[in-house]
C-alpha cells in the first residue's frame, strides 16, 4: 500500500461497540485504516519491515504512518464492520489475557531487577519513566498514580482483570521496555534474566506468548 505522513491523512477514533474505549482510525482518500503496531522514531527500518511483511507475505492491506516522533502501521477496515455486534474486528480489539499478562511480569521483572541492581533512586527514575511512557502512548486504565503502582507491584498471574490492551500497545510496551532497560543497564544482557520471569506462566501460555514475541516488532531484541 502507501507511505503516508501525518499531512495526508485524517486521524479520528470512534467508540467501541462494546467496550468503554475509542478505536483509532486513519483516513486516507475515502478509506479507513485502524491501528496495528506503533515505533519509535529509532525504529524506522523495524517499521518497514513490519510493513512490508504484512503487505508483501500476508496479503494485508495497511499503510505505513511518518511522524517525527514515531512510525505506526495501519491495516484497512470498514467502518460497518467494527459496529458489528460479534464481528471478529470488534472481538479481536483486546490482546489476549495471558499476552498482556506476560507483558506485565517483564515490565516488573525490569523494576525489580533495576531496584536490586543499581538501587532505590534508579528504581524510582524508572517508575517515573513508564509513567511518561504510558502517558505517551496512550495506554488506557494507567491514568493515575495508583493504577500504574498497581501494574509495578501486582502479580498479574493473581489478577482478576487486565488492563484492555491491544497488541500495538503490547509492542510499545516491549518496545519502551527494551530501551529504558539498556539505557539503566548499559547493555541488553538483561533481557535474559528478566524472560525467566515468564518461568511463573503455565506452559502452554508461555509458549504461546514466546511464539508471539518472536513474530512482534520487536522480537528480535528479546532473546
Amino acid at each position: 500500500m502507501f507511505i503516508l505522513k501525518r499531512q495526508d491523512v485524517e486521524i479520528t477514533s470512534i467508540p467501541h461497540p462494546k467496550k468503554d474505549q475509542q478505536i483509532p482510525i486513519l483516513q486516507y482518500q475515502g478509506q479507513h485504516f485502524r491501528l496495528i503496531s506503533v515505533f519509535n522514531a529509532a525504529q524506522e527500518e523495524d517499521a518497514k519491515a513490519f510493513w512490508r511483511d504484512l503487505t508483501d507475505n500476508r496479503g494485508k492491506a495497511c499503510v505505513l504512518l511518518e511522524e517525527p516522533d514515531r512510525y505506526s502501521v495501519w491495516g484497512k477496515v470498514r467502518l460497518d464492520q467494527l459496529g458489528g455486534e460479534g464481528n471478529d474486528a470488534a472481538e479481536g480489539d483486546t490482546a489476549a489475557s495471558s499476552f498482556i499478562q506476560a507483558c506485565l511480569l517483564l515490565l516488573q521483572a525490569v523494576y525489580i531487577d533495576i531496584e536490586d541492581l543499581l538501587g532505590a533512586r534508579q528504581a524510582s527514575l524508572f517508575q517515573k519513566e513508564v509513567v511518561t511512557m504510558f502517558q505517551q502512548w496512550r495506554f488506557p486504565h494507567t491514568d493515575t498514580p495508583e493504577a500504574i503502582n498497581q501494574l509495578l507491584t501486582v502479580d498479574p498471574l493473581a489478577s482478576l482483570q487486565m488492563p484492555p490492551w491491544q497488541e500495538h500497545h503490547l509492542n510499545t510496551l516491549l518496545q519502551e521496555l527494551y530501551r529504558l532497560g539498556k539505557q539503566h543497564f548499559g547493555n541488553a544482557n538483561f533481557t535474559g534474566r528478566v524472560l525467566d520471569a515468564l518461568q511463573d506462566m503455565s506452559s502452554n501460555d508461555r509458549k504461546q506468548f514466546m511464539h508471539w514475541l518472536q513474530q512482534s516488532p520487536t522480537g528480535q531484541s528479546w532473546k
